[in-house]
């Protein structure tokens, strides 16, 4: 591979790196989650910095070892969400080996908001880069965000406005708090997902409290635990879990489409690559989702949208 693009992403609770050739169109990524203690739903920023620290120059080797490249530019994800005020420590430990790359290599350092990489690499790994040519809606849910936003592409990213989002839970707190109830290790998404799979009878009425296109998810946490403490199948419960997901995600769109109009609708974020959920919004709206290694979090997008912002300063 010559003549890539570097992008790192230092989240919670993922080291990543990736390398972007845009003349073959080639993405290689390597990711590492940060070790979280069983019976644990987190990490504390501090925490999550050290291991950054430490995981990140063992991501970036084993980058190296599958690649011969020249890094034509560095880009780092810089905060959460494109918006003022929206940062996290984390994020520093990329910023900073970033830039230390890119001045050692003497090649032009960019940045840009994890979000907007999530929703970079939903469009290349769902092939759908044409997209870019016109205004999208695009889910976010992950345990850190649940949002649908205005997406308006322009030559070096996007411009991205929340129009929907939870009122008190993020959809991935669901999952982790359910999963980590029911004895499993965090991160829970996996197999909460192949848990859920499993059930086949009958669910409690699922009803998602609504307001306009916003939606609730504690509701769903306490519903959870009523289930589990009544001696419920785990099974059972880890379903219930997935499919008020799948609702309040399906109210979210249909409110949005009804509100705002019709736009083609990309869903990311690591929650959205849950098997149930995914098959229930191509089914009804034929949206466009991240294939699964490109769901979580990653720094695949965070890698194009370096090539972006590269190519508009030319």
């Amino acid at each position: 591979m010559n003549g890539a693009y570097l992008g790192i992403d230092t989240s919670n609770y993922t080291t990543s790196a990736a390398l972007y050739d845009p003349s073959s169109g080639c993405v290689v990524s390597k990711k590492k989650l940060l070790p979280v203690q069983k019976a644990q739903c987190g990490l504390r920023q501090s925490d999550a910095v050290f291991l950054h620290v430490k995981q990140l120059p063992e991501v970036i080797c084993a980058l190296r070892q599958e690649t011969g490249y020249t890094v034509r530019a560095v880009c780092a994800s810089s905060a959460p969400r494109p918006v003022d005020g929206s940062y996290m420590p984390a994020f520093l430990v990329g910023m900073c080996v970033a830039q230390s790359a890119a001045l050692l290599l003497n090649v032009p350092y960019y940045t840009c908001s994890h979000q907007e990489g999530h929703i970079m690499a939903a469009l290349y790994s769902a092939d759908a880069l044409s997209l870019r040519s016109a205004p999208f809606y695009a889910f976010h849910v992950s345990g850190g965000t649940t949002e649908c936003l205005s997406v308006i592409p322009n030559e070096t990213g996007f411009l991205v406005e929340k129009i929907a989002g939870t009122l008190d839970l993020n959809a991935g707190q669901l999952v982790d708090r359910v999963g980590v109830m029911l004895g499993m290790g965090f991160p829970c998404g996996m197999e909460l997902d192949r848990l859920a799979q499993s059930y086949e009878g009958k669910l409690p009425p699922i009803r998602v409290p609504m307001k306009g296109a916003d939606c609730h998810f504690s509701g769903a946490q306490n519903q959870c635990e009523k289930l589990h403490a009544s001696g419920a199948p785990d099974a059972m419960v880890a379903r219930y879990a997935i499919s008020y997901i799948g609702k309040a995600v399906d109210n979210m769109t249909a409110q949005v489409l009804a509100q705002y109009g019709q736009r083609p609708v990309v869903y990311a974020g690591g929650v959205m690559s849950n098997s149930m959920i995914r098959a229930w919004m191509q089914e009804k709206y034929d949206g466009y989702f991240a294939a699964p290694a490109f769901s979580s979090d990653n720094a695949a997008g965070v890698a194009l949208i370096g090539a972006l912002k590269d190519q508009a300063n030319e």
